[in-house]
């Protein structure tokens, strides 16, 4: 049964940092977010071991938490009959226009998606298949299913395991004994209880990182702006790694979606599902005008700069054309967008808009920092640890294997969860009890600061500091506004800026337990912001225009850039480190295609 203690909707916000109650969660494994990969982690950990103590922090209610927590009308990869592993890389490998990638990560995902899917099916979720028996597939390597219920079938499956869960619950720092990772504090969202978790490995599995520039349907996040990620996924699992020294790989590569203008919904139903070509406003077919700078695999960065590039040329807005579908297919498509994402036919029905007459217009999103797309995350070895000994990352939080999506996420929660056993099978020391405690009273202090400053403290609110980083992020990081485009200079304005905001981090106020999480997850945004603008200003190049676009460097430098760049904060100066690691080519063919 899953820990329903912290969920109960009640607010007892302390007065004082004496008042404030602390729970110690002792276990064997914890994982840090209990989304898409952290419940594969449980499942596979309590597979492998039944006597394990597995308990999962999990900042929302598991059962509807997380990027799935909607549904999903398809799976991005499965490896069809005819098709290997190596292919599944190879296509990757394409859609980030030849790399670099970590070959290896994503090779040992690729040989355990299929049974991960598979678990999925016998777990309940259904997959469309045609009269055949035969998996429907809606593109090369994405199957049809009706995903309403995703997220409540993993959940459940990691409760039935063993798993202890405990919702409400927001990681806020990891607890480390010398270099190690040896647990993680958590705020109770909904009870005042400061958590502490000690545990023998962790696993961060929270989701990537939104919210951190401007959307541009609205001044602010918190202004009724249609945003494409989770609005709940502020990348505190990176911000929590990223404060400890762990090392961050790839952040520049962000994820930028194509989506339907004013509403920010899916694309690919239209354009892969349905094969609407994308055109501009002179009615002229758009993706053949880029297709040199991605080879034969049309990488996903074009599909996203493209339409940009025309509106920057004059021939904007683009549109999926959909008025040449057949009547039929019409309806099988908003059929579709019923299962998926039912607003969407309301807003079309608002405007009254017959698709057949008036093809969809599409922008570009905000950028997203985001494991499961692109590649932005913790640098990992093969076991899924990150830098930090006896911390592991899968799904979004784990970096260099881009086109994971939810396929790939739950292969490598399974893969987390056998190296965070065999970490722990080797034999750990037992931990510096006193260094320990000291830490755990440190970062109550820290977490609960903004809360025990008063309701009448004249200082910053959670809002007013997210919207100024956003605002930010946007002109000066490459925003939407900016047409994704950065330059050193605005860069350099970005990173003393963010100190400032980081400075102000004193002055944070908050008036009950939910602004305090608030608050906290401001605080993260802020963090990461920091690493993802350092990742922009090192790779001095153009190799992923519209995802990482340097209008001083509109170029892609091979001599220099075919590697990947990473980040480490000193956790005594707070001082960013960026520096490169080498790209090694482990899957034959050609880089450039699929």
């Amino acid at each position: 049964m899953a820990n329903r203690k912290a969920s109960r909707a009640v607010d007892i916000a302390p007065r004082s940092l004496a008042e404030v109650r602390t729970e110690t969660v002792e276990c064997d494994l914890l994982i840090i977010g209990g989304g898409n990969a952290g419940c594969f982690v449980a499942t596979e950990a309590k597979r492998l071991d039944p006597s394990l103590r597995v308990v999962i922090m999990e900042k929302a209610e598991i059962m509807r938490s997380g990027a799935c927590s909607a549904g999903m009308d398809a799976l991005n990869t499965y490896i069809p009959e005819g098709k290997t592993p190596e292919d599944l890389v190879r296509w990757s490998r394409a859609q980030v226009g030849g790399g670099p990638l970590r070959e290896d990560l994503a090779l040992s995902n690729a040989e355990e998606l299929n049974e991960a899917i598979d678990d999925l099916e016998r777990w309940g979720l259904p997959i469309l298949r045609d009269e055949n028996g035969k998996i429907r597939y809606r593109g090369k390597w994405d199957i049809s299913i009706h995903g309403e219920q995703l997220k409540p079938i993993m959940a459940e499956k990691a409760i039935e395991a063993g798993a202890e869960v405990y919702n409400r619950v927001v990681g806020t720092g990891l607890l480390m004994d010398g270099d190690r990772c040896v647990g993680a504090t958590g705020l109770g969202v909904r009870d005042g209880a400061f958590y502490v978790f000690r545990a023998k490995s962790v696993v961060v599995s929270t989701g990537g990182a939104g919210t951190l520039y401007k959307s541009y349907t609205a001044d602010s996040t918190d202004s009724g702006a249609q945003i494409w990620m989770c609005p709940y996924c502020v990348g505190s699992g990176y911000a929590m790694g990223f404060r400890q020294g762990a090392e961050l790989s790839s952040l520049e590569q962000r994820w930028v979606a194509t989506r339907t203008k004013d509403f920010c919904g899916p694309v690919d139903t239209i354009s892969v599902g349905y094969k609407a070509p994308i055109i501009n406003c002179k009615d002229e077919r758009v993706m053949s005008r880029y297709a040199h700078l991605g080879g034969d695999a049309a990488p996903r960065f074009i599909r996203a700069n493209a339409p940009m590039e025309e509106w920057l040329a004059g021939r904007g807005p683009c549109y999926c054309d959909t008025r040449n579908m057949a009547p039929e297919l019409v309806q099988a498509m908003m059929t579709d967008y019923l299962n998926e994402r039912p607003s969407f036919v309301l807003f079309l029905a608002s405007r009254g808009q017959d698709v057949t007459k008036e093809p969809i217009e599409i922008y570009g999103s905000d950028p997203y920092i985001m494991g499961g797309h692109t590649m932005g995350g913790f640098w990992v070895d093969m076991q899924r640890m990150t830098t930090v000994p006896g911390l592991f990352a899968a799904g979004e939080t784990a970096g260099g294997n881009p086109n994971k999506f939810v396929g790939g996420c739950a292969a490598e929660g399974k893969l987390a969860a056998r190296g965070a056993i065999a970490y722990m099978a080797a034999g750990l020391e037992t931990p510096d009890e006193s260094a320990v405690s000291a830490q755990v009273e440190s970062e109550k202090a820290r977490v609960f600061a903004p809360l025990l400053r008063g309701k009448d403290y004249d200082g910053v609110t959670p809002t007013e500091m997210k919207e100024r980083l956003q605002r930010l992020m946007d002109e000066y990081a490459g925003g939407s506004s900016q047409f994704y485009r950065t330059n050193e200079e605005r860069l350099d304005y970005a990173l003393r800026h963010i100190k400032m905001l980081q400075s102000q981090f004193a002055y944070l106020k908050a008036a009950d337990l939910h602004d305090l999480m608030q608050a906290n997850e401001t605080m993260d945004r802020v963090d990461v912001a920091e690493a993802v603008v350092h990742h922009l200003k090192a790779r001095r190049e153009t190799r992923w225009a519209g995802w990482q676009t340097r209008s001083d460097y509109p170029g892609r430098d091979d001599a220099n850039f075919d590697c990947f760049v990473e980040t480490r904060r000193d956790p005594a100066t707070g001082e960013v480190t960026a520096f490169t690691r080498p790209y090694e080519q482990l899957v034959p063919g050609d880089r450039f295609k699929a």
